[in-house]
């Protein structure tokens, strides 16, 4: 991994997202997108671009992997610390509905992002930056000017996920381009280091936010699945869920990835 936080910048910039987990999660499905609409003027989200040459596209698996890992690293990166330059503009949008846009670039493009604030990840040679979250009506020319649409790359087979990582396993029944998966592991992350305590996660920090990206069996996935009590699920499997909003891709409520802890 490239660009990894060279120290822990402090979990508390996530603890809004761990004091409404469980009642985000307890909410009817129809009621996910009203909690999660805002003035569109204030609209706040995490551009998450996604390195995608058109000559060699990176394996799916591992370009998820890294957009994970990077729009975690954003938030815990010291310049989203206390006195960093980075940090009202994490906290705000911490405190709102953490969106995320991911968009794909090459070539100049992507040398063009890489000098916008964020943070790279590269594994297995795939690479992710995700920059430092923004009003939308302020999104940077060099982002705007990206292409949402596009990202699909095809399945591809990584086999079983390394020891001792967390597992983000992603729904079997519920197709997602690229782009949209990368928003979504990425929301899993940052729900799985906001309920961290700090010896486990400076821990993480230390490794660059490594994680796993799978799709389970639909058998696996049921066993996974939180039911209505996410607080049992998590000490007791240490298994965390993403609920979208629906806003694009899936219905409001859909449960897209599963995080595990190992």
């Amino acid at each position: 991994m490239t660009e990894p936080a060279a120290a822990w910048g402090g979990g508390s910039i996530l603890a809004p997202l761990a004091a409404s987990y469980a009642s985000w999660l307890a909410l009817p499905a129809a009621a996910t997108r009203e909690v999660a609409d805002e003035d569109p003027a204030l609209v706040r989200a995490m551009p998450v671009v996604l390195r995608i040459e058109r000559d060699a596209p990176p394996a799916r698996t591992s370009l998820l992997a890294a957009a994970a890992s990077a729009a975690l690293a954003v938030c815990l990166d010291p310049r989203a610390g206390p006195e960093g330059p980075w940090h009202d503009d994490v906290r705000e949008w911490v405190s709102g509905s953490i969106r995320k846009v991911a968009r794909r670039a090459r070539a100049t493009h992507w040398a063009a992002v890489r000098e916008l604030p964020g943070v790279t990840i590269e594994v297995d040679g795939a690479e992710a930056r995700a920059l430092v979250p923004v009003r939308v009506a302020d999104t940077p020319r060099e982002v705007a000017r990206l292409q949402i649409s596009g990202s699909e790359l095809p399945d591809d087979d990584p086999g079983p996920p390394p020891p001792g990582v967390p597992v983000l396993w992603c729904n079997p029944e519920v197709p997602m381009t690229a782009g949209k998966a990368a928003a979504q592991v990425g929301h899993a992350t940052m729900l799985l280091a906001a309920v961290l305590a700090t010896t486990p996660l400076t821990a993480w920090a230390d490794s660059g936010f490594r994680c796993a990206v799978r799709t389970p069996s639909a058998h696996q996935w049921k066993s996974l699945l939180l039911g209505d009590d996410p607080d049992a699920a998590w000490r007791s499997r240490r298994v965390l869920a993403v609920r979208d909003a629906g806003f694009t891709e899936v219905a409001p409520g859909t449960v897209t990835i599963l995080a595990q802890w190992p």
